[in-house]
């Protein structure tokens, strides 16, 4: 398959309440099960954590989250943090009616280039160890573990 093209742009003030709470229900999808969290309580942690992070919205220094636009269609975002010396990806999106098509790869491959364009050799990630489809694209473009947590269920 090839890989489509995305262009990243800033997110607007009206989409991020929507982007918030579909990225709050992401991670809590992923935090919930990790840490042994009710449905509940891993989206108050989701919603907490976001919230820590993005205090000032899109608008929060340091932290650049774009939409993924496929020509005109809006098809994910993507959220990078730049705060540390190597810029760390929060939470990348594929809208559920657009996967499948390659716009995971697209949307990586863009910051990738966005995070070269602003001076950066590295940028790192976290996936949770159960995100079949996430490892599989992420070792596919390059990114290789360096650091892992493990668990074993007693």
């Amino acid at each position: 398959m090839t890989t489509p093209t995305v262009q990243l742009r800033p997110i607007t003030d009206v989409e991020y309440p929507d982007w918030m709470e579909l990225t709050a229900a992401s991670f809590a999808a992923g935090i919930g099960p990790a840490r042994g969290l009710t449905t509940d309580e891993a989206l108050a942690f989701a919603y907490e954590e976001t919230e820590r992070q993005l205090p000032e919205g899109p608008a929060t220094d340091g932290q650049l989250i774009w939409i993924a636009m496929a020509g005109e269609e809006p098809v994910g975002s993507l959220w990078i943090s730049t705060r540390s010396r190597v810029p760390f990806i929060y939470g990348i999106e594929v809208r559920s009616d657009q996967r499948g098509k390659g716009y995971g790869r697209a949307i990586m491959l863009a910051g990738e280039d966005e995070c070269r364009r602003l001076g950066y050799t590295q940028l790192d990630l976290n996936v949770f160890g159960d995100n079949r489809t996430a490892i599989a694209l992420y070792d596919s473009l390059g990114y290789t573990v360096i650091s892992q947590q493990m668990r074993k269920a007693l």
